[in-house]
């Protein structure tokens, strides 16, 4: 079986960076379009400094995420981002709270999901097959062709 996954890894590796980022990227373009929803949502979850988290959040999520598709300071953008998503988890989805007109099954499940996605972004941020077809392979290609 690794013969036959061997040839497919270095695509593999740049597919999953490439949606570990989107999956960052396309929720924090949606916090601006619903900056007031979101900002009072946090309210909502009890997070403090909402109204200064939220644009940090933008930040590190449209960034971050497209650090990680590019592959640029992979290892450490995706122990950044796993961070977040464990904040976001204990504020944002924290299924042992109940909240009017939230299902607790899906805060649940939104945060069994998070988890999974952290998975993935330790997973980025342990391995060296992160850096192919990325900005990070090309520093280090050329730093080995150098010595």
């Amino acid at each position: 079986m690794d013969k036959l996954l061997q040839p497919l890894q270095p695509m593999l590796g740049v597919a999953g960076r490439f949606l570990l980022g989107l999956y960052f990227v396309l929720p924090g373009i949606s916090k601006i379009t619903g900056f007031d929803g979101t900002t009072q949502y946090m309210i909502e979850h009890g997070v403090p400094l909402a109204a200064v988290l939220l644009p940090i959040t933008i930040v590190l999520q449209i960034g971050g995420g497209a650090a990680l598709i590019v592959g640029w300071q992979t290892r450490a953008m995706a122990l950044m981002l796993a961070g977040m998503t464990v904040a976001i988890n204990l504020f944002m989805h924290d299924f042992w709270n109940v909240y009017e007109g939230l299902s607790q099954a899906h805060e649940t499940q939104n945060f069994v999901k998070n988890l999974a996605i952290m998975a993935g972004l330790l997973t980025l941020a342990a391995g060296p097959g992160t850096q192919v077809l990325s900005l990070d392979g090309r520093k280090y290609k050329r730093a080995a062709t150098t010595s």
